[in-house]
């Protein structure tokens, strides 16, 4: 089917929406986008792939990384996941034909659902630079060229950036080609999102991932939320929840927004609760902090645990805290405890937003449990002091054991794919996470051993010049990073930009001298090489490996897997080495995982025979079994804060805080449509979520349209325009609106301190009429 641009104005509609997460209200959303995505009559809709959808023989899902269970449901795959896979299988077609008809430029002023509604790459393309268009070029043209411009620069100028959608298979080859070119530059979109998880929980617990599994969440007396947005990040844990819930288990929810699935869930697989509407309730305290409040929040519980356990120990009762686990298993405790003493209530009260007695309240709960799983999302990672609020949720778990216990332990809730896998194999600007001497045993060579870049590095090394050359796999890089206005003028300056991807997206317009977009299989689409039809495999949030296959046809005759372009661009680019035949593990995955579990047997014994088992492998986790070793001192550390705000910006008069916000019809950048259901809001992406209390400090009116300017002292102007004010429940003095267009107000500067994850959760702004 040939692509159109959708035109016209769209009907907007900002009102209250009283429904539940789940329910009707996912099966419409669900159809929306599946009927939108198949041929006229709906007669191509995606119901057998569905249908496979994270099952145990069928294909892992595209969109986010909440673990597939061992027994999976009839219908294993939520709202997002669904419009992901018909996203993916939609019969559009983006040709040659599509653009010969519309210029580069012209491109540029779509949106981004426009862009990628356009539908599946079909051809490799060169970009002319003459007629402004993407020409059709032959694959070994592309590589050849790609080769060539790749030797005529330093290594060390060129990123590699992985986007979390790759597999363990390419995401290892990727990783080993960027080494043996002699870049350390691989950035990738944990830097964007939960770097600061990596870090904070290796310097707290040593092991930089979660420590829970899914059978947690059924052993569990007590779950603790910060900052994550179950209902449109992650929705098929509201199973879980709803389990937990049902048998009386407090769920504490600490957001500054009233998340609706965090609130009631409506099962659509439960026949009963879609008569009925009768919906579960989850969260049993939902306390709305102000953003960037959560150290302070955390502190609160802390300093309620420690002063109740010594009144309980000074009147001779039994001791809230865990004296035992933390005399043994941490270090550090003394000096945080005193912090903690010392730290005033009224202080936590409006570093928080919340009353004292609401923080009470929720340490009572946690102190109750026997077993407490902490789950947070960007909510905590994207800030100044992102790093210091991870902290903060281990000292909170150390207090009380919960670590290394059935269902207790911490639960970052990761985003794509398999972005925690990535990183498992390799994907790293680090070093030292990094097995180099390995690897160069492995293949005989000498990788290098300097520090590359991270995300932000890498777009200062955009901006200054020092980057020439940027490999994209995946991921729509220039939209989703920080200071896009300031970034996208100096992207046209790189010598040579390569994009691996399955559809059109604003990063593919704005290119470097030599610029080629390369189309790739669909991890939903059958892959069938020298050996037969290949599996990959991919990593969720929980440290399971599971088998991906894919059977569906694919959208073009043209496409190449995203290994096999890789191991192309790998040859042309690198001398032969008698140690390594892409050409062989192109022809059979098998011996990619072969060569995976070479350079790291702790985690992948046996991945070929493990790896397609119900539910995934357990790849392991020293911190679940009390091994800390891998932490400084070889002990969990409780560790001091430095603020109770985690902003990094002190509070100014007319000073907001800013969230960026996702709807649920967007996954990341990938814009479904223009419905955020649960907020009420349609047909447009143009509002900013205030206080009413602000809007009337202000003298603003409901619907005024306004603007925002960054609060910054680098010399650059960052405004964005034609916001529509929307009162929304909101804490005073925050502001909400969608990413990734909000991204131009973002300095490149405004990011977690260790970690360098943009702090995209508190941007300080001021209103302009």
């Amino acid at each position: 089917m040939a692509a159109k641009r959708r035109s016209g104005p769209r009907k907007t509609s900002i009102k209250r929406y009283a429904g539940a997460a789940g329910g009707w209200g996912s099966l419409v959303g669900i159809g929306k986008v599946a009927l939108g995505e198949s041929t006229a009559g709906g007669a191509d809709l995606p119901v057998r792939q569905l249908l496979r959808q994270n099952k145990t023989g069928g294909f892992m899902c595209v969109s986010c990384a909440w673990p597939k269970p061992a027994k999976p449901r009839p219908a294993e795959f939520c709202e997002n996941g669904a419009k992901a896979t018909a996203w993916d299988l939609t019969p559009r077609r983006c040709t040659p034909e599509f653009f010969a008809s519309h210029t580069v430029t012209e491109l540029l002023g779509w949106s981004d659902h426009d862009l990628e509604h356009a539908g599946r790459l079909t051809h490799p393309l060169r970009y002319d630079a003459k007629t402004d268009t993407y020409l059709p070029c032959a694959w070994r043209d592309a590589f050849a060229e790609i080769g060539a411009e790749l030797k005529a620069l330093a290594p060390t100028s060129v990123v590699f950036y992985a986007s979390g959608r790759a597999s363990l298979e390419t995401s290892y080859m990727y990783a080993l080609m960027a080494r043996m070119y002699g870049s350390q530059n691989l950035a990738d979109s944990s830097n964007m999102c939960h770097e600061s998880t990596s870090v904070g929980l290796r310097q707290s617990i040593g092991s930089p991932v979660g420590t829970v599994l899914l059978e947690d969440f059924q052993a569990t007396d007590c779950l603790i939320f910060f900052g994550q947005n179950v209902g449109s990040n992650s929705p098929r844990m509201l199973h879980d929840l709803q389990a937990a819930a049902r048998r009386g288990v407090p769920i504490i929810t600490f957001n500054p927004l009233k998340e609706r699935g965090l609130q009631r869930f409506i099962n659509p697989q439960s026949p009963f609760q879609m008569l009925t509407g009768v919906a579960t309730a989850i969260s049993s305290q939902y306390h709305q902090v102000k953003a960037g409040g959560d150290i302070a929040v955390i502190a609160g519980l802390c300093k309620w645990l420690i002063e109740s356990d010594d009144a309980a120990r000074a009147a001779g009762r039994p001791a809230v805290l865990d004296h035992a686990f933390i005399d043994e298993h941490t270090q550090g405790f003394d000096a945080f405890a005193a912090f903690c003493r010392q730290t005033a209530w009224a202080d936590i009260e409006a570093g928080s937003g919340l009353a004292r007695s609401d923080i009470e309240m929720a340490a009572a709960a946690y102190a109750a449990a026997k077993a407490a799983i902490a789950v947070y999302g960007m909510g905590l990672t994207q800030h100044r002091l992102g790093v210091q609020n991870v902290h903060m949720v281990c000292n909170l778990l150390l207090l009380k054991g919960n670590i290394g216990r059935p269902g207790a332990g911490a639960c970052p809730v990761r985003g794509h794919s398999n972005v925690q896998g990535q990183r498992t194999v390799g994907i790293t600007e680090r070093p030292e996470l990094a097995p180099l001497d390995r690897l160069a045993a492995q293949y005989g060579f000498e990788p290098p051993r300097e520090k590359g870049m991270a995300t932000v590095e890498a777009c200062e090394g955009i901006l200054s010049g020092e980057v020439k050359g940027f490999i994209g796999l995946g991921g729509n890089f220039v939209r989703a990073a920080p200071d896009s206005g300031r970034l996208e003028p100096a992207w046209r300056r790189l010598r040579l930009t390569v994009q691996i991807a399955t559809k059109l997206n604003r990063s593919h317009l704005v290119n470097g001298a030599v610029a080629y977009l390369l189309p790739c299989l669909s991890r939903i689409e059958a892959d069938v090489q020298a050996s037969g039809p290949q599996t990959v495999s991919v990593e969720d949030s929980i440290s399971c490996i599971h088998a991906s296959f894919g059977e569906r046809a694919p959208a073009s005759d043209y496409l190449l897997s995203e290994p096999a372009i890789v191991a192309a661009i790998a040859k042309a680019a690198l001398p032969p080495n008698p140690k390594l035949d892409w050409d062989a593990w192109v022809g059979d995955y098998g011996q990619v995982r072969d060569a995976i579990e070479a350079t790291y047997p702790q985690w992948f014994g046996r991945f070929n025979q493990r790896f397609r088992q119900p539910g995934g492998f357990y790849r392991g986790n020293k911190a679940r079994l009390r091994d800390f070793s891998e932490a400084a001192g070889g002990k969990a550390n409780f560790l001091v804060p430095s603020a109770l705000s985690a902003t990094g910006f002190a509070d100014e008069a007319d000073v907001f805080r800013l969230m960026t916000l996702r709807s649920n019809d967007q996954f990341n950048t990938t814009i479904y449509g223009y419905e955020d259901r649960f907020r009420g809001v349609s047909g447009t992406r143009d509002v900013l979520f205030m206080n009413a209390a602000d809007r009337d400090h202000l003298g603003l009116s409901e619907g005024q349209i306004i603007g925002l300017c960054t609060v910054a002292s680098d010399g650059h102007d960052r405004r964005m325009g034609g916001l529509r004010v929307t009162t929304y429940d909101i804490p005073r003095g925050c502001l909400g609106t969608y990413y990734p267009e909000c991204n131009v107000l973002m300095p490149l500067a405004h990011h977690a301190l260790e970690s360098l994850t943009p702090a995209a959760k508190a941007i300080p702004v001021r209103i302009i009429t």
